[in-house]
């Protein structure tokens, strides 16, 4: 048994588990990929559409040329996972697999960025306890599966801590760093204040540790960070009305229909700690997508390892900055903080605080070692044989049960009835829609023209944060069953009155799950 002890403490054996650890995170994330969650979040598919967009006319769906934020819904969404999703919906088509693709390799570079960032500072033993256990996250391996744009957020950043890390061995790299950092802007608005704040701390740091320097690199790294930045700063001068609208060929800051101000509350700081309070006890914020009843985010157990590991690193902190020694803690705390910080000044739910996950498994694993390690460091095995349990049960789960759960609000069945109501219709003639598909989705599986979009699109609620649609191109929104045209195509929700309604009146009926097909008899 020493034997064995003795080869897993080899750097042979750290090389195996560490290609274990992937092959684990990679099948996790890769098997069933693109069924499970199916059919298509309506953000994933407003995302996708202006992917297509962009590819074919390089504009989005409200027609602004290369713009650094989506009007979208006309309150705005987030520009990068589209941008991301370019090229592989230009090698493979509007798939949805295909536009979950640039979340799904951002997750699992996130596995490999954690290990080799843990293992700069720490032993082999904590980079690889980290490494699994963001592996095995509930919360992680769900992200990784489907294309909310904002969840790319705490890889970006993570990818911008990694490159300013090797960036003050290497300076080269820090541009790198400023180039993810600086993208992370553009992945989600609700980061704008704590990206610059984790930045200037770990500026800060590396100042009183001497670790960065006055050199070429280093400038080039803040002008790219300027860059990077400076769109959006325009953006937010447009929107608050300081400026026009701008419009060049080459880049659009664009004026929303509805610009949503802040939302920072500092007199509802003790409501909104209550709420992220909530969140990281039940592991939960109530939205499937997020979560899997029993399992969580990262398992129950795991908040009280993250405590015992966030003392460690506040008193490890204090060390180094006395010492001006570079470590990691200070960069998990600044990360941490950051994350925070969003999480008490406005009212979050698990994709708006994302941000703080990573740090919390980070400073999780290393409390598990700190933990073990006083009772006997040869029990550091329990924990593991313990989590990868948990973890086999949440595939079981996520595979079979969860798989049902997701499949309602991720509305199954809309990409085939979509395909079967336009094969039923002449391209000409109308497909009424039911408002519960969401316009969105019509979009992605119509393959809709940018320019025919444009030029027919008529809103119900025009100016308005959400917009919604009466019409556009062949697809109608909002119409009266009693006036129904008995020669023309119908996709609706699956009700039983519904579908007697149509059946009455001559149609005929194919079932999808969620939703039916009504169409003319004579047309079969």
């Amino acid at each position: 048994m020493d034997k064995v002890f003795a080869w897993l403490k080899s750097r042979t054996a750290a090389q195996f588990v560490f290609a274990a650890i992937l092959l684990l995170g990679t099948f996790a994330r890769v098997y069933m990929f693109g069924s499970v969650p199916g059919d298509i979040n309506q953000d994933e598919a407003f995302a996708g559409y202006n992917a297509y967009t962009l590819l074919h006319h390089a504009a989005d769906s409200y027609g602004y040329r290369l713009p650094v934020y989506l009007t979208a819904w006309g309150s705005g969404m987030n520009a990068l996972e589209s941008y991301l999703m370019i090229p592989f919906v230009a090698l493979f088509g509007m798939q949805v697999w295909v536009i979950r693709l640039p979340m799904l390799l951002v997750g699992l570079l996130s596995l490999a960025a954690v290990y080799f960032l843990v293992r700069r500072f720490s032993s082999e033993r904590f980079a690889l306890g980290a490494t699994l256990l963001l592996a095995i996250s509930p919360w992680h391996v769900m992200l990784s599966r489907w294309a909310l744009e904002s969840n790319l957020a705490p890889g970006f950043v993570l990818f911008g801590l990694f490159f300013f890390v090797k960036g003050l061995e290497k300076p080269k790299f820090l541009i790198a760093s400023a180039a993810f950092y600086g993208l992370s802007l553009y992945a989600y608005a609700t980061i704008w204040v704590a990206v610059p704040f984790i930045i200037l701390l770990n500026v800060l740091y590396a100042l009183w540790t001497k670790s960065i320097h006055n050199n070429r690199y280093t400038w080039i790294s803040l002008g790219v960070l300027a860059a990077l930045a400076l769109p959006l700063m325009l953006f937010m001068f447009v929107n608050k009305g300081v400026i026009n609208e701008i419009r060049l060929p080459f880049i659009s800051i664009p004026k929303l229909v509805y610009f949503r101000a802040s939302e920072i509350s500092f007199q509802k700081i003790p409501e909104n700690f209550m709420n992220l309070w909530n969140i990281l006890k039940n592991q939960s914020d109530g939205l499937p997508w997020n979560y899997i009843r029993n399992f969580g985010l990262f398992y129950p157990v795991t908040l009280a390892f993250f405590f015992i590991g966030l003392v460690e690193n506040i008193w490890q902190v204090v060390r180094d900055v006395k010492a001006r020694k570079l470590g990691l803690p200070f960069f998990m705390l600044a990360w941490l903080l950051a994350a925070f910080t969003i999480g008490i000044l406005i009212n979050v739910n698990v994709n708006r605080v994302n941000l703080i996950f990573i740090p919390i498994i980070v400073m999780a694993a290393q409390g598990i070692i700190i933990a073990f390690s006083y009772i006997h460091p040869k029990l550091i095995y329990v924990p593991l044989v313990a989590y990868l349990l948990c973890f086999a049960n949440f595939e079981r789960e996520y595979f079979t049960i969860y798989k049902d759960q997701i499949a309602n609000p991720f509305c199954e069945g809309i990409g085939d009835a979509m395909e079967f109501a336009q094969s039923q219709s002449k391209p000409d003639d109308k497909i009424y829609v039911d408002p519960g598909v969401s316009y969105p989705r019509v979009l992605f599986y119509g393959k809709v023209d940018l320019n025919s979009y444009l030029s027919t699109v008529r809103y119900t609620n025009f100016p308005s944060a959400f917009l919604y649609v009466h019409e556009f191109d062949r697809y109608v929104f909002t119409f009266n069953l009693d006036n129904a045209d008995t020669q023309a195509v119908y996709l609706m929700e699956n009700k039983d009155s519904r579908l007697s309604w149509f059946e009455q009146r001559g149609f005929s009926v194919r079932n999808f799950g969620k939703y039916i097909v009504a169409y003319p008899a004579k047309l079969l």
